[in-house]
């Protein structure tokens, strides 16, 4: 159908494009402004949702065809603990993100994850990314409850107690698994005490930690340096410094790096995270024995280990620590 809007109408069939996803994004928002055209809107309405998709665009450092729900928890936190916008606000971007989303997966009138399919391969196309469950009309942690996108504390405590269970399991049982077991639980703590993300994390070495003059009790383990944070589109990673302010996660991981690291005979190695073939532990692997371990506690499935750095932004807050370091320890800098 020749609907305003209509991918065939937007996309110039037989010319192949240098840049074909920035060729397609462009045609997307080129539709959705002829749609929305031809419903009244006026054109600073249209200008001000298009700019919104292209914020959306920058933050995830992705294409509308590989936007997930996750995207949306940590722009929508984002908005929350960074730009301090009011709920009223956010609600209004995230309609507005809905509608964009709508038109993209409306499939069947205006085509545009066939086109996708066409342009990227089988399966790669735009999928519904705002819901019931993510938005801030059916989520109070934008309105007062700030663990209610995160674990609560008796969810935190019972999943790394489970962690550390698992070693003494091992170790009863005189099977192996102790040293990985350890590792995992060592790897989920530092993923909460210093509010990272998984591959931030994963790809971590021993030479990140460093001193910090202001938290001298925490010793070599006073700041950690985030080198691989997430990058925006066509930039390099960018790095933070995240300093340190959970003590018993400090005493986790110094004594994970003197007592069990040394272990896995991979002294040359860099990586902060070993694996018993010698080689530095992928964020898969960390997916499977987070998922894993929530499974079997019978957690709710909403929780992923990004559920650790919402917690610790959360739990900071709660506990009074000042907005700006959060901030800084959160945001890319």
């Amino acid at each position: 159908m020749d609907l305003a809007g209509a991918a065939h109408l937007e996309l110039v069939s037989g010319v192949a494009q240098l840049r074909p996803e920035d060729a397609m994004m462009g045609a997307m928002l080129r539709g959705w402004a002829a749609q929305q055209a031809a419903r009244g809107l006026r054109a600073d309405t249209i200008s001000a949702r298009e700019r919104l998709v292209r914020q959306f665009v920058e933050f995830t450092n992705e294409y509308p065809w590989r936007w997930t729900p996750a995207h949306v928890d940590e722009w929508s936190l984002s908005l929350t603990g960074e730009r301090h916008l009011a709920p009223s606000t956010i609600r209004s971007y995230q309609c507005d993100l809905r509608l964009f989303t709508e038109f993209l997966t409306d499939n069947a009138r205006y085509g545009w994850a066939s086109a996708c399919e066409r342009e990227f391969g089988p399966g790669v196309h735009p999928v519904p990314i705002v819901h019931e469950w993510n938005s801030i009309a059916h989520l109070n942690a934008y309105e007062g409850n700030p663990e209610a996108r995160a674990f609560t504390r008796e969810e935190l405590q019972r999943f790394i107690d489970y962690a550390d269970d698992q070693v003494e399991r091992a170790i009863r049982a005189k099977r192996k698994g102790a040293l990985t077991a350890y590792r995992d639980a060592t790897l989920f703590k530092v993923i909460y005490g210093w509010g990272l993300r998984r591959t931030e994390a994963a790809r971590l070495d021993l030479a990140d930690w460093g001193r910090n003059p202001a938290a001298a009790q925490f010793g070599r383990y006073g700041t950690l340096h985030v080198r691989y944070g997430k990058a925006k589109r066509g930039q390099p990673p960018r790095r933070r410094n995240v300093a340190s302010v959970m003590g018993w996660a400090v005493e986790a991981v110094a004594d994970y790096v003197d007592n069990i690291r040394p272990r896995f005979g991979c002294d040359g190695h860099p990586a902060l995270w070993v694996t018993e073939r010698g080689g530095r532990i992928k964020p898969p692997e960390i997916n499977a024995r987070f998922e894993a371990y929530r499974d079997a506690l019978k957690l709710p499935k909403a929780l992923t280990p990004h559920s650790f750095r919402h917690s610790y932004v959360s739990h900071l807050t709660e506990n009074g620590v000042a907005r700006r370091f959060i901030q800084g320890a959160y945001s890319q800098v």
